[in-house]
């Protein structure tokens, strides 16, 4: 075994016995979505179908400092009073890891948001009751027309999650041929089609330039993990321009809150507001929300085109045309 290889074993060696057997044990748990360590010693375990729940686990302050430490360390980089905040992948599988250190809270915390390795289908989600039958239909019909979709939510409302399950649907739709273009920051959507590339974000290409790079690759289906910025025209033109049926999330509070966010995040480009782009690009939105019973679709709109006086033209799922 080289140098290198013992290194990198002592170093995962390290990491386990510093995550803690409750903590291996979750990253383990399918059904597990974020591992949650809060300034208090306590932690909380956030799953698919049953929201967020306190364990009776506790972890010391030092514990959680060696292994924010450690993991900064294995990034070549230090986590310290200086750099109280780390924001990487973790070693071990790839998961989202954000870590805290005092001054910036009273005692270390970190955040834990899993590499997804089990896909939730739609069937999946009408059993645990996160969605209606006809919100699921209506998802189907969308992929099977090469509708865009955009989920929208606040922060851990599961739009990820959602994005792998339409992604599912749009591979078993498509042909074996058909292309997939899947941009993101960190590794989180799931796609098994034949043909794909997926894109991910550096210090050198970030999604702005990777989307306009994306035309390049022969896209059929284009899918962003999350847009925030000038980003978001780039993918309108796209969809727009002969490479229809993607899916992308949004952070918003509401579904027609969805289209004004976009807007504002088509200005980022420098340009005017766009909204008969966004009215004649963006067909089908859901709003998925945490609430007490866990994750739900909660809305549903079909973008029917834009008026200058009355803004955009929504027709809610289970309206009448």
């Amino acid at each position: 075994m080289s140098l290198q290889a013992i290194q990198s074993a002592r170093l995962d060696e390290r990491l386990r016995r510093e995550l803690g057997p409750a903590v291996l044990a979750a990253l383990d748990d399918p059904d597990v979505i974020e591992i949650i360590l809060n300034p208090d010693g306590h932690l909380w375990l956030e799953s698919h179908g049953h929201g967020m729940r306190a364990t009776q686990i506790s972890m010391s302050a030092v514990q959680a400092e060696r292994l924010i430490g450690t993991v900064a360390f294995a990034l070549h980089t230090v986590a310290n009073d200086a750099h109280p905040v780390i924001e990487c992948e973790l070693p071990l599988d790839g998961s989202r890891f954000t870590g805290w250190l005092p001054p910036v809270v009273s005692a270390p915390a970190f955040v834990i948001r899993k590499h997804a390795r089990l896909i939730h289908t739609l069937d999946d989600y009408l059993r645990d009751g996160i969605m209606t039958e006809q919100q699921a239909d209506t998802f189907r019909r969308a992929i099977a027309a090469r509708q865009n979709i955009v989920l929208a939510g606040g922060t851990g409302s599961g739009k990820t999650t959602l994005a792998n399950a339409l992604i599912h649907e749009m591979v078993e739709a498509s042909g074996d041929n058909e292309r997939f273009i899947i941009i993101e920051d960190t590794r989180e959507l799931q796609c098994d089609a034949p043909n794909i590339m997926q894109l991910h974000t550096s210090a050198a290409a970030d999604l702005t330039f990777l989307t306009r790079t994306t035309m390049r690759a022969r896209p059929d289906r284009i899918i962003i993990g999350e847009v925030r910025g000038a980003e978001a025209l780039g993918l309108l033109k796209a969809w727009n321009t002969g490479h229809p049926g993607g899916v992308t999330t949004v952070h918003s509070n509401g579904a027609a809150a969805a289209l004004v966010r976009l807007s504002s995040l088509v200005q980022e480009a420098n340009v005017p507001p766009q909204p008969e782009l966004i009215a004649e690009t963006v067909h089908l939105l859901a709003f998925i929300a945490r609430t007490s019973k866990g994750r739900r679709v909660t809305e549903m709109v079909r973008v029917q085109g834009y008026d200058p006086e009355h803004g955009f033209k929504l027709a809610p799922v289970g309206a009448k045309p």
